[in-house]
């Protein structure tokens, strides 16, 4: 495990130390819950954009194709 020093404006620190308290974690423990979330968000959004680069318009109007033309049921509908 690695240590970090990390400056906080006081409003935040103060934030992060209510929420933690709320959440029964501790500081450390929120921060590096914060940090993965940013991460996974960022590496999410990197993964679904090399995806999207290799699809085709193509094969998705061909799969779009094979749905049946039918009325949305009533929790569906718009």
């Amino acid at each position: 495990m690695s240590t970090l020093s990390l400056r906080l404006p006081d409003s935040l620190h103060a934030q992060i130390k209510k929420l933690a308290r709320e959440d029964g974690i501790s500081i450390n423990q929120f921060i590096a819950t914060a940090a993965a979330e940013k991460m996974s968000v960022l590496m999410t959004s990197e993964y679904l954009e090399q995806r999207g680069k290799s699809g085709s318009r193509q094969k998705f109007l061909r799969a779009l194709s094979k749905v049946s033309n039918q009325e949305p049921e009533d929790m569906d509908k718009l």
